[in-house]
């Protein structure tokens, strides 16, 4: 059987720095995702807080952060249970812009947790249209 993984990849206009920040910063992730109370750097504890809530929705830790290019950490959230997957960013410049990829890989397997995976997926989707609005508010067209 095949290991269940997310990829996904976007064209934003802007510059690797600035989608780095979006990445990276409290206040830029808070604008697409989940907002963590200091920058994400490598050996730090991740914790993403609902933006409303204030509830701790994401867990890990941070395995590399090569800016403006690369970010990984380790990435649980509740219904995972004790499953910790892997989440990758990469930043690639482009004419114009920036090509982002997303890889979401060590995801629980097998039928019971495609419930979990199919979130997942559509929630990733989700947040990166997020990120493409916010960037599209400070960056002219």
């Amino acid at each position: 059987m095949t290991q269940t993984v997310l990829e996904k990849s976007i064209y934003l206009r802007a510059e690797p720095e600035t989608v780095w920040a979006y990445l990276t910063e409290p206040d830029r992730l808070a604008e697409w995702f989940h907002k963590p109370e200091r920058p994400l750097a490598a050996g730090q504890k991740l914790e993403m807080y609902g933006t409303t809530s204030g509830d701790l929705l994401i867990w890990g830790e941070v395995r590399a952060a090569r800016p403006p290019e690369y970010l990984e950490y380790t990435f649980t959230v509740k219904p995972m249970g004790d499953a910790v997957s892997v989440v990758k960013w990469t930043l690639e410049p482009v004419a114009g812009g920036t090509k982002l990829s997303l890889l979401h890989e060590g995801l629980p397997q097998g039928a019971e947790a495609f419930g979990l995976v199919l979130a997942l997926d559509k929630g990733w989707d989700g947040h990166l249209g997020e990120m493409r609005e916010a960037l599209n508010e400070t960056v002219p067209a």
